[in-house]
C-alpha cells in the first residue's frame, strides 16, 4: 500500500477537495509536476489545466483556473480562483480546463475594452 498524504484545493469560495492521495498530478506554468508523499517542499504557479488525484484506487480530476501549489510536511495544497471536480474522467477535466481559459480570455477582453 502506497503512503498517502493531505491534499485540498481551495477556492475564494470553498474547499472544493479535502482528502488524502497517492499521487497528484497538475500543470505548473513550468511544467507538469507529479506529487507522492514525502515529496521535498515546494511552491509553483499553477496553469489552467487538469488536475489529477489518485486515492484509494480512484482517480479525480479536477479543472482549474491557475493558483498556486504549495507542497510541505506531507500536505499539498492548491489555491485556485475556480475549480471544478470531476470523477475520474481526465477529458472532462480538461475540457472545464479548456472552457475555464476561455472564460479567462473574454474576462481579459472585456476588461481591455472597457480601460479604452
Amino acid at each position: 500500500m502506497a503512503k498517502t498524504f493531505r491534499i485540498d484545493i481551495v477556492t475564494p469560495e470553498a474547499i472544493v477537495f479535502s482528502g488524502e492521495a497517492d499521487l497528484v498530478s497538475a500543470r505548473t506554468t513550468e511544467g507538469d509536476i507529479g506529487v507522492l508523499a514525502d515529496h521535498e517542499p515546494t511552491m509553483a504557479a499553477l496553469a489552467t489545466g487538469a488536475v489529477q488525484i489518485h486515492h484509494e484506487g480512484l482517480t479525480t480530476s479536477a479543472g482549474i483556473h491557475g493558483g498556486f501549489l504549495q507542497i510541505f510536511r506531507n500536505q499539498v495544497t492548491l489555491l485556485t480562483d475556480r475549480a471544478e471536480l470531476t470523477e475520474g474522467d481526465l477529458d472532462e477535466a480538461r475540457q472545464l480546463a479548456a472552457d475555464l481559459r476561455r472564460l479567462e480570455e473574454a474576462e481579459a477582453e472585456l476588461e481591455a475594452g472597457s480601460a479604452k
